[in-house]
């Protein structure tokens, strides 16, 4: 039995160290914040309860699978419900579009809007759930340390399938010509991961999971799975570690042996690394010891950092659902002005969670629960004035959809944004997302997983394989730890 410590308890971390504690290991999971979920802790604050990041919850078989591994259900820890209006896009001329959770009546909704696109959406959908059933199965398991790993016989004959080196702009529009349905299709990539040219077709596999397999809520927020993981991580035998901010990894003969925490020296056999990358090569390791250079970071691309707004209002209103995406203006616009020209964007799109809507648990009785983020390149300034600016932008534009003047009924607000990411959570360029879904950084183009001089450091989480967000974090802290432990078994 080993003695390994996890560094941060977000997804990934949570999952490395419960396949590492179920393995029969010593795990030690050190947290620098105070609750554990990285970018998934939740706000408490005056009775109202906001999910601090993520609020989609799109790939249920992912989770579900991580508790069957341990012998649990999702059902065991939280309670789902399957959301219908998936969620609501606002257009230009207040023109709104509800995708229904539905399939038969999404491709009724298709047709209405193009003649013929829905029988398109059913040609889409066929090769989409292919490239999920493929990339979800096989493709984000392999920890993208050899191109060995491809030489898949399955794997080669569906390559072409998969179609990693089409665009996904080109692919999106080879199937539909309406404006309105290109922008239900692009929005995962666009708001998740780069520019739609510049992203893989193999990507279309997010629309079959939020399209296909619905757009899930659990009840009590995002707040409930991660107290969900913990509860296992615990029941396994990990050990959690809060107010316990890693100063140091100390290596002793080409080996990590433990890590400073408050000044105090905590020996171990093995380390895995779900804090940020790169604050864990730049702050925590001695040069010598790095993957990569300063030089190589700048050169990526880095998925959205975002503007977020937790606002309570003093009463309930009409005219909003769970989720709704404000594409009301340019998007080509936005995006350049996030990928390619990065600034504080002219008319932004932004995206509002009302999950009061869903659930009475979170808000007062009778008040309502609001949650704004606007896309926003990573490394901008970041001050007090250009918050409020862009508030009273979004706000300005809310009042006029849901017609009621949103400013007068604020019962409660906090902001957070590129500054709250790096003091938090140490993020780069205070990312909120991680790196961007682009071609050059797919598979055995992320950041390497392992520590090529150090045999037993590795890294989980957004910034490595399989990617951003939520399932692919969790699917990262099993392949981690599947890693390790052959290290482990090796030596």
């Amino acid at each position: 039995m080993a003695k390994i410590i996890v560094i941060g308890s977000g997804f990934s971390g949570l999952s490395a160290a419960t396949y590492l504690s179920a393995e029969g290991h010593e795990v030690h999971v050190f947290e620098k914040n105070s609750e554990p979920g990285g970018r998934a802790r939740q706000l408490n604050d005056k009775g109202y309860v906001f999910d601090m990041g993520p609020s989609w919850y799109w790939m249920p078989d992912v989770f579900e699978k991580f508790f069957a591994d341990f012998g649990y259900h999702v059902s065991d820890f939280y309670k789902l419900s399957l959301l219908n209006p998936s969620f609501d896009i606002v257009f230009p001329k207040s023109e709104v579009m509800s995708v229904p959770e539905n399939y038969t009546d999404l491709s009724n909704l298709f047709e209405s809007i193009e003649k013929g696109s829905a029988m398109q959406l059913d040609k889409f959908m066929d090769e989409a759930q292919f490239k999920y059933e493929t990339g979800m199965g096989s493709l984000v398991y392999k920890p993208g340390l050899s191109l060995l790993e491809f030489a898949d016989l399955d794997l080669i004959k569906g390559a072409f399938r998969l179609q990693v080196f089409t665009s996904f702009r080109k692919h999106v529009r080879k199937f539909f010509k309406d404006p309105k349905l290109i922008a239900l299709m692009e929005f995962p990539v666009l708001f998740l991961g780069a520019m739609p040219q510049d992203t893989p077709a193999l990507y279309s596999l997010m629309n079959y999971a939020g399209l296909k397999l619905g757009t899930w809520y659990p009840e009590g927020g995002f707040g409930k799975v991660i107290e969900g993981f913990a509860s296992v991580a615990k029941l396994k035998g990990a050990k959690i570690h809060f107010n316990a901010a890693v100063e140091k990894i100390t290596i002793e003969n080409n080996l990590a042996s433990g890590v400073i925490v408050d000044g105090h020296h905590i020996p171990c056999d093995a380390l895995i690394a779900s804090a940020d990358y790169h604050h864990v090569e730049s702050s925590l390791l001695d040069e010598k010891y790095r993957n990569y250079k300063e030089s190589y970071w700048k050169k990526k691309v880095f998925a959205p950092s975002c503007l977020i707004f937790y606002i309570g209002l003093n009463r309930t209103i009409d005219g909003l659902r769970h989720h709704t995406l404000f594409f009301d203006e340019d998007l080509e616009k936005h995006a350049i002005e996030i990928y390619k020209e990065p600034q504080w964007p002219a008319k932004p799109l932004f995206y509002v969670c009302c999950p009061s809507k869903t659930d009475d648990m979170i808000a007062p009785k009778g008040k309502e629960n609001l949650f704004l983020l606007m896309p926003l390149a990573p490394g901008l300034e970041d001050t007090q004035e250009l918050r409020e600016k862009y508030f009273n932008l979004m706000i300005t534009r809310l009042n006029k959809h849901v017609q009621e003047d949103i400013g007068s009924l604020i019962d409660y607000k906090k902001s957070y944004c590129t500054h709250d990411f790096i003091n938090d959570y140490h993020a780069y360029k205070g990312n909120a997302y991680g790196l961007a879904n682009t071609l050059l950084q797919t598979a055995n183009l992320k950041p390497s997983i392992k520590n090529k001089k150090i045999k037993n450091l590795f890294y989980t989480g957004q910034l490595t394989v399989p990617g951003p967000g939520v399932p692919p974090s969790i699917i990262s802290g099993k392949v981690s730890a599947a890693q390790l432990i052959t290290y482990l078994n090796s030596i």
